[in-house]
């Protein structure tokens, strides 16, 4: 299966190197790609892409916007949505969030998680930069949003898969856990699969959120 993905923003620049990005895996491919939001709306609904990468600030219609009309709660036909912005701020996690983006992921975040990102929005699952994850979660956490959990860790876990899920909480990337483990990352990825049928989650924002509900991992100044 090919993913079908449509970009959104406005410099040419950074649509050619998500492109570039993109085209290089043989299961993507970009189908079209748009300089403004009313473009970008207007494209998605013609060409019916898996999944669309939209900027944050574009004209006339920013990427909150765009992501409202394809994939919120009023979208009829809603396409999955991921905000890719150089904007690290709260209010635009939350709003692309709660307008119903399978993901929010910042530009320096690299191909890797980038790909992984598109990947798993056409999957139907939703995937944030670690580090966002991290700042929300320590947020929560401190203000007491984030339940506690009665058990520090769960005897359905290996001491490495243990490790792996602390390496997420604290916002770790795929290739960030390889090198911190010193295993593959294909190992990696096995980890994962392995700890999402255990905890019932459908992906590693949740795998995060169950780590410092339950005590997995504390905050910390990272």
């Amino acid at each position: 299966m090919t993913i079908k993905v449509l970009l959104a923003d406005d410099q040419a620049m950074i649509r050619r190197g998500l492109r570039l990005i993109l085209e290089d895996q043989p299961d993507i491919a970009v189908i079209g790609e748009a300089a403004d939001g009313a473009e970008a709306i207007a494209m998605a609904r013609r060409l019916r892409p898996d999944v669309c990468l939209v900027d944050i600030r574009m004209p006339k219609l920013d990427g909150i916007e765009v992501t409202r009309a394809l994939a919120g709660p009023g979208a009829t036909d809603p396409i999955r949505v991921i905000v890719v912005t150089t904007f690290d701020l709260d209010e635009y996690v939350y709003g692309a969030l709660r307008g119903g983006a399978a993901g929010f992921i910042l530009k320096d975040a690299g191909p890797a998680l980038l790909i992984e990102a598109v990947r798993a929005a056409c999957n139907g699952e939703a995937l944030v930069s670690p580090s966002v994850t991290l700042r929300l979660l320590k947020h929560l956490n401190e203000t007491g949003a984030v339940p506690r959990g009665r058990a520090r860790q769960s005897p359905q876990l290996s001491g490495r898969a243990l490790e792996v899920v602390q390496a997420i909480a604290r916002g770790r990337t795929n290739q960030e856990i390889a090198a911190e483990l010193f295993i593959t990352l294909s190992t990696v990825k096995s980890h994962l699969s392995g700890i999402q049928t255990k905890l019932g989650v459908r992906n590693r924002t949740e795998i995060a959120v169950w780590a410092w509900e339950n005590r997995i991992v504390e905050s910390t100044s990272e």
